[in-house]
This record gives C-alpha cells, structure tokens and sequence, in this order.
C-alpha cells in the first residue's frame, strides 16, 4: 500500500459528497422556484388576476429551473470526469451539456422575451439614447 492510495480514497470520497451536494442544492433550488412561484400564483392570481401574474410567475419559475439546473450540470461534470471518465460517461455528459445549453436558451427567450445576444445591442441602443438626451439637454441650457 503506497501513499497514495489512501489520498486518492479520500479524494475520492470527497468528490462523491461534491456530487451529492450538488444534485440536492439543484434539485431544493427547482423545487422551492416552483413553490415560490406556486405562492405567488396563489397569493397575488386573486388580487390582481391570473393575466397580471402570468408573467413573474413564469418569471421566477423558469429562473428557479435555470439555476438548479446550473448545479446539476456541475455535479455531472464532477461525476463525469473525476469519478467515472469513460467514454461513454464523457458522451452523456455531452448531451446533458446540449440539453442544458437548449434549455437555458430556451428559458431565457421566454423569461426575457430576446434573444441572449441581442442583449448587448439593446444595452448600447439604451446608452446611446441616454448619451443623446443628455447632448440635448446640454444643447438647451447653452
């Protein structure tokens, strides 16, 4: 028995309880996004009506599912390639890596209603506005 041995079970271990953690922080994340768009449904649907609260609910729901999914990717890629680096595994992960990527897109686009890359052209149209009202509001008090 080397020293190593014992190093690479502890290590080992460590990871194993990495995962764990990972998958049930992800997996309380989605659930309790779901419960508190479920309370806001249901606290704020008879005030204000279903039709106003369409919207954030989907809002905090897909925002919820967005971030516990975040953690179960990083508990697959710790699985993937620290406790079993095979082939195969390096390929399921590949495909959970698409799904997610699809996933996150696809949420993003219904939370945010844009795509993600027309944030950047939005936020320089923003700033362009705000720099001309302000080189018009310096035009007028000259």
């Amino acid at each position: 028995m080397t020293i190593i041995e014992p190093a690479s079970a502890a290590l080992d271990g460590f990871v194993r309880i990495a995962v764990l953690s990972l998958e049930l922080v992800g997996t309380v994340t989605i659930v309790t996004g779901a419960g508190a768009a479920i309370f806001l449904f249901g606290s704020r649907g008879r005030s204000l009506g279903i039709q106003a609260v369409y919207q954030p609910v989907r809002a905090v729901l897909g925002r919820s599912i967005l971030l516990g999914l975040e953690f179960l990717v990083a508990g697959d890629i710790l699985k993937s390639l620290v406790i079993n680096p095979s082939l195969s595994d390096l390929m399921v992960l590949a495909g959970l890596i698409l799904v997610r990527t699809f996933l996150s897109i696809s949420l993003g686009v219904e939370i945010n209603g844009h795509w993600p890359w027309q944030e950047t052209a939005m936020a320089a149209r923003r700033s362009g506005v705000v720099q001309a009202s302000q080189n018009v509001s310096k035009g007028n008090e000259q």
